[in-house]
C-alpha cells in the first residue's frame, strides 16, 4: 500500500515521507506534489530507494523518500 505522510511545521516546513513505493519511482511519485509545495530545501534517501523493482519486491518492499520543502 502506497502512503504519502505530510507533517507542516509552523514556520512553513513541510516534512514528506513515502512509504510503499518500490525503488526510484517515488520520485514521480511525489514531483507534482513538491512542485505544488514550493521549494525543495533537501532530501533523504534511504537504501530502499536504490532497489530495484522485481515482482517479489513490489509485493513486500517498504521504499522511503523523505523531503522537506518550504512555502
Amino acid at each position: 500500500m502506497e502512503t504519502l505522510e505530510f507533517v507542516i511545521y509552523p514556520d512553513g516546513r513541510v516534512k514528506e515521507l513515502v512509504t510503499g513505493v518500490v525503488g526510484r519511482s517515488c520520485a514521480e511519485v511525489t514531483q507534482a506534489i513538491e512542485a505544488q509545495l514550493g521549494q525543495v530545501m533537501s532530501q533523504e534517501k534511504t537504501a530502499d530507494y536504490y532497489n530495484q523493482a522485481t515482482q517479489a519486491d513490489s509485493v513486500s518492499a517498504q521504499t522511503s523518500h523523505l523531503s522537506y520543502s518550504s512555502w
